[in-house]
């Protein structure tokens, strides 16, 4: 699954570590989710589009 999670990130000007703290999970795991490594669940990919004032298709899509 691809996504913009990284230009939508810094276009709001949060850092990975950020992201991740509004989201409750680690820099890490943004950062797996980023790089096409980790798939979220489908609670979190609608909390990563909240905190990025944006819809879950907006940021994200099939390959």
């Amino acid at each position: 699954m691809q996504n913009k999670i990284s230009e939508l990130r810094k276009s709001a000007g949060l850092t990975q570590d950020m992201l991740a703290k509004k989201c409750k999970v680690s820099r890490q795991t943004i950062n797996a989710i980023e790089n096409d490594r980790y798939d979220p669940t489908l609670q979190l990919a609608f909390k990563i589009a909240e905190v990025l004032d944006t819809t879950v298709d907006n940021v994200f899509k099939n390959k």
